[in-house]
């Protein structure tokens, strides 16, 4: 039977335990762990200067000498331990490879940031005799654990990510399942190994015994601020609409002037590029759009001093902009099959075409109304409807164009009047004229249907543009 893994990462940080582990897995035949094999301040272990005839400056060339090397070392499948500021180079060659076992070893980040403080503070790493044990309290700093409990988090984030884009998953162990016969038995397991321990390896010792207030000084402030602190991210904004290309097919170049805009759909994209063909010769206006990534990087490096940038516009006037030219309407440019989908299927009360004599305000009102309602449902991933650039989220839209490239300026569209002239002029261009205002929405405008229950819908909808961009009520 053909062995499950060429060899095995341990996947942790500092004081998490992960010297235990790999005392842990040398205490098996059928294995061997290499220390920090790409620990950029030594290689495997301190003090060290080459790894199974690796030196660093070897290393640096070529980190997957190393790995190349500890796969073929001897009969024992080999492996080493990464944490999260070891060569970059490698985490995702080693996480993407089904051939390497992934270990993943997490503890109370509580209780590691405190144990990384008194260590860092005796400069005692490891202990293997009690007697020469270093006692030190620390002061508990808020801000400085906020910064290393969201660096731990993000570390397992791109790891569960990747892991689970790769259909593999890992084996866990935490700090006290380093105690557990049991759990190490089942990580040789894992490893496709018919080997077991009897007993566990007891030469290193705990560092720091006793609870945390023998440890922390200021153990009451430490209380306070953590009662106050989200660790499991509760605040945060519900995102589950799905991730946006960076569209740049629609991306739109002035005919001369080195200027880009990167549309925002259901925005003032009309007004914009009419502006934009007019800032050079009306005999050679027009713009340019329907480019490849390849073509726009090219233009890019032919025009240095080049500007980017795009219009943000208000959620409640763009989601109404979006409903009266995508759904309400039956002309060219409508979205035919999904407004057929609204109204047979999630029942919204759309006219069967416009004008319609019965399809007044009051009946405009409740239209939208329900297609809010539907919006609502579309961008958490409940309908079979896609969710359309036209009323994407403007925070996806802008994090799908970060995947190319980010506009250097955003505009607000109140603010087009002022700010696009201006920066005409900043790449040359003067007595730029203001582009045009858009024109109310038809059969009617938003303001003759706005109220406050239409705003409170665009803010439960819209929740990460309002906090993102600081949006006020459309009022």
């Amino acid at each position: 039977m053909t062995a499950p893994f060429d060899y095995f990462v341990v996947f942790a940080d500092m004081r998490t335990g992960s010297n235990l582990l790999e005392s842990h897995i040398n205490s098996f035949a059928g294995f061997e762990c290499f220390g920090e094999a790409f620990n950029p301040n030594f290689i495997g272990y301190p003090n060290e200067t080459e790894l199974l005839g690796i030196t660093a400056e070897m290393r640096e060339a070529d980190p997957f000498l190393v790995i190349d090397k500890i796969k073929s070392n001897g009969p024992a499948l080999g492996g080493f331990r990464y944490f999260h500021d070891h060569d970059p180079r490698v985490l995702e060659p080693c996480v993407d490879d089904p051939r390497c076992a992934k270990i993943i070893l997490t503890r109370n980040p509580v209780d590691s940031y405190v144990s990384l403080k008194i260590a860092r503070e005796t400069g005692q790493w490891k202990l293997t005799n009690v007697k020469r044990r270093k006692d030190s309290k620390i002061m508990f700093d808020a801000d400085e654990f906020e910064r290393y409990f969201n660096r731990l988090q993000e570390f397992q984030q791109v790891l569960k990510s990747r892991l689970q884009a790769a259909g593999q998953t890992a084996f866990y162990l935490t700090y006290e399942d380093l105690h557990s016969l049991e759990m190490i038995n089942g990580l040789s397991r894992y490893l496709g190994s018919d080997e077991l321990l009897d007993r566990l390896d007891a030469r290193l010792k705990k560092q720091n015994p006793g609870g945390l207030k023998d440890k922390v000084s200021n153990f009451a402030d430490m209380q306070t601020a953590l009662m106050g602190f989200d660790r499991f991210d509760i605040s945060r904004t519900p995102n589950l609409e799905p991730r946006r290309g960076p569209a740049v097919p629609g991306f739109v170049l002035a005919a001369k002037a080195p200027l880009l805009y990167m549309p925002i759909q259901s925005g003032p994209v009309d007004e914009v590029g009419a502006w934009m063909a007019g800032l050079d010769d009306a005999n050679q206006g027009g713009v340019l759009t329907g480019l490849t990534q390849q073509a726009l990087r090219q233009w890019k490096q032919q025009h240095p001093g080049h500007r980017s940038f795009t219009v943000l516009s208000h959620p409640v006037a763009r989601a109404h902009r979006a409903f009266c030219d995508k759904i309400l309407q039956t002309g060219p440019g409508s979205y035919s099959a999904i407004r057929k989908r609204l109204r047979n299927f999630y029942k919204l009360p759309l006219p069967g075409r416009l004008p319609d004599a019965e399809y007044d305000l009051d009946a405009h009102q409740q239209a939208f109304v329900a297609f809010l309602e539907f919006l609502r449902a579309n961008l958490a991933g409940q309908t079979s409807v896609r969710v359309d650039a036209h009323w994407a989220t403007q925070t996806a839209i802008l994090q799908g164009m970060a995947q190319f490239c980010l506009p250097d300026e955003i505009i607000r569209e109140p603010d087009m009047a002022e700010s696009l002239p201006a920066l005409a002029h900043g790449i040359g261009i003067e007595n730029a004229t203001p582009p045009q205002i858009p024109a109310e929405d038809r059969p009617f405008a938003l303001k003759d249907i706005y109220n406050d229950r239409i705003e409170a819908l665009a803010k439960s909808i819209y929740q990460r543009d309002y906090l993102m961009f600081g949006f006020q009520s459309w009022a």
